[in-house]
């Protein structure tokens, strides 16, 4: 099984391959450049690279959200495009299930944060199940503890310190932006990823999609729509013009 996974969520750019049991190529990169610049030929590279044949390939995994409206849109857009040329299915992903995907096997709350800007970050809270083995399968399930949401960062420390007293790792990019934050409310122990898992990696996203896959969690490509948890300021701007309308009518 062949599994082609895009994430353009957030400021990072991430496509992989996954075939069967084997991530077979990976290219990430968050440097200056709009997703709309690179995404296409970072999957180029890939294709080019691997000697894909785009027909072998048995799904397109893709970031749903939450995450940036228009890095959303982008990731979406891509997606679609190669499901409908190929009549291949769509895997769509958490974004914060596939960050969380980065520290598998660790034991303790992980939750992966945003930065939604407005004050608030994109988050939920997860869990690995319990299990020594060196597969998916055998160290369980990753378990939602909280679904995904968009909240201020001191109304997520509350949540977390109202908790089981064990530690939380935090990662995504919310993290510098949040970071003193964090340490100032939260009252249990907590630590940050290292660079290397703190960011969107299509290979964690494409491992997640494969379990998906097999369990029929799949959708046309015309069906599929990014997840976006909240309006985009476009669309609060009109609604508060629709208001002050209304109210001065």
């Amino acid at each position: 099984m062949k599994i082609l996974a895009i994430d353009s969520s957030g400021i990072t750019a991430t496509v992989a391959l996954l075939e069967d049991d084997k991530l077979i190529a990976e290219y990430t990169i968050n440097h200056k450049k709009t997703h709309s610049q690179t995404l296409v030929p970072m999957l180029d590279e890939i294709r080019k690279m691997t000697e894909l044949g785009m027909d072998t390939i048995d799904a397109v995994a893709v970031a749903k959200g939450p995450g940036s409206f228009t890095g959303l849109r982008i990731g979406s857009a891509t997606a679609k495009g190669i499901g409908l040329a190929l009549d291949k299915p769509l895997i769509a992903v958490s974004t914060l299930e596939g960050l969380a995907m980065n520290a598998w096997g660790m034991r303790g709350l992980i939750c992966p944060i945003m930065d939604a800007r407005r004050e608030q970050v994109y988050t939920g809270i997860y869990r690995f199940g319990e299990g020594t083995g060196t597969c998916i399968g055998d160290a369980g399930e990753l378990v939602t503890v909280k679904e995904g949401c968009a909240i201020a960062v001191e109304e997520l420390c509350g949540m977390l310190n109202d908790m089981p007293d064990e530690k939380v790792l935090f990662l995504g990019d919310g993290v510098p932006v949040y970071r003193e934050a964090i340490d100032k409310t939260l009252r249990i122990p907590h630590s940050y990823a290292p660079a290397h898992m703190s960011g969107q990696r299509a290979g964690a996203l494409a491992v997640l999609a494969a379990r998906y896959y097999k369990e029929g969690r799949i959708e046309t490509a015309a069906e599929h729509k990014p997840e976006y948890l909240r309006v985009s300021q476009a669309e609060r701007v009109r609604a508060e013009q629709e208001k002050t309308s209304r109210e001065a009518g």
